[in-house]
């Protein structure tokens, strides 16, 4: 449920290449941005970071954070780089191991590398770090730009990640939202219960004489002007107050979401089964999608088999897709 990814971005001279419109680089940053907030969206209580790797060194864009706009906003400035030289896979997967070496064996530790060029600069053996990030449990994978490489191929073969090279921005964005989705978690992977908080949006009344504006922690990190509020959620362990949800208290460390929020990254664990698919003339029951309530025109029908409530095709992808759960079956929960 708790994912800490760390995406590494070929900045080298290779990405100038105009195969990809306008080019490699700004192509790729567009369908980061995208990315960002589908990962966010899928995976509301986990982490994310961006490395660039250009001229034999690796810089650190964005640090291991919960904010979509921070990555945004850094993935914006990026378009503005300069392509020069060529990638380093040893200095960026180093400084992407530095980080996530660190974190708890109950979460899931990935690497997703967009990779363009096809030689690498490495100032140790690279074999030495893939055993490393083996022992360590990190999951590496890479997405290639230009042709398939061999030392990328041991990579995610020694890591257990994937390796696909794209034939078109099209295929390139399809390949990276395969990642939005978290990788099956290892058999030795360990368990963990983890305390979190989950604060109610308070807002104070401009008639209460005790009512005084205050500071976000949230303003800590941002580079605007920090506003002064009157409502915000507090953290139930030591009272700090944020804007916004999910965040990890700067104060006492706990973990703030709200229950829609661990919904969302839940059912990655538990998926919904597939409904069971019937021709439209062996189905004797009524004619209208239990959620749309339209008619049944369609050549099939889909039923859930819990609460045997019927679905359009439209309905049925919504559902798998989009919603996650069956309205059939929360109708039958909140009745009973």
């Amino acid at each position: 449920m708790m994912r800490h990814l760390f995406v590494i971005i070929d900045s080298s001279r290779s990405m100038e290449d105009q195969d990809l419109k306008p080019n490699r680089l700004t192509s790729t940053l567009k369908l980061m941005e995208y990315f960002v907030e589908e990962y966010f969206d899928q995976n509301p209580i986990s982490q994310i970071g961006i490395i660039a790797t250009k001229n034999k060194r690796a810089e650190k864009l964005t640090d291991l954070a919960g904010n979509p706009k921070k990555h945004i906003a850094a993935l914006k400035k990026a378009v503005d780089f300069t392509c020069v030289g060529e990638p380093s896979l040893y200095n960026s997967l180093n400084m992407a191991m530095q980080t996530l070496k660190h974190m708890p064996a109950h979460t899931s530790k990935e690497i997703l590398v967009i990779f363009s060029s096809l030689t690498t600069c490495d100032p140790a053996n690279i074999y030495e770090i893939i055993k490393t990030l083996n022992g360590l449990k990190i999951r590496v994978s890479v997405i290639g730009l230009s042709a398939e490489v061999r030392v990328c191929t041991i990579l995610t073969r020694e890591t257990g990640g994937t390796y696909n090279v794209i034939l078109d921005e099209s295929h390139f964005k399809e390949l990276l939202m395969q990642h939005v989705k978290p990788p099956p978690a290892s058999s030795s992977s360990e368990c963990s219960l983890i305390r979190m908080g989950f604060p109610q949006h308070v807002i104070a009344s401009v008639s209460d004489q005790d009512a005084k504006p205050s500071f976000s922690m949230s303003h800590l990190d941002s580079t605007g002007e920090p506003a002064l509020t009157l409502g915000g959620y507090y953290c139930p362990q030591c009272r700090a107050k944020y804007t916004e949800l999910p965040v990890e208290c700067k104060v006492c460390g706990l973990t703030l979401v709200s229950a829609p929020h661990l919904a969302r990254s839940f059912h990655h664990l538990f998926p919904l089964d597939a409904f069971q698919e019937t021709p439209l003339e062996e189905y004797e029951g009524e004619k209208f999608c239990e959620a749309c309530q339209g008619e049944l025109k369609d050549k099939s029908v889909f039923t859930c088999l819990a609460c045997k409530k019927v679905f359009c095709v439209e309905c049925d992808l919504f559902i798998h897709d989009t919603l996650h759960c069956c309205p059939g079956c929360m109708q039958t929960d909140r009745t009973s």
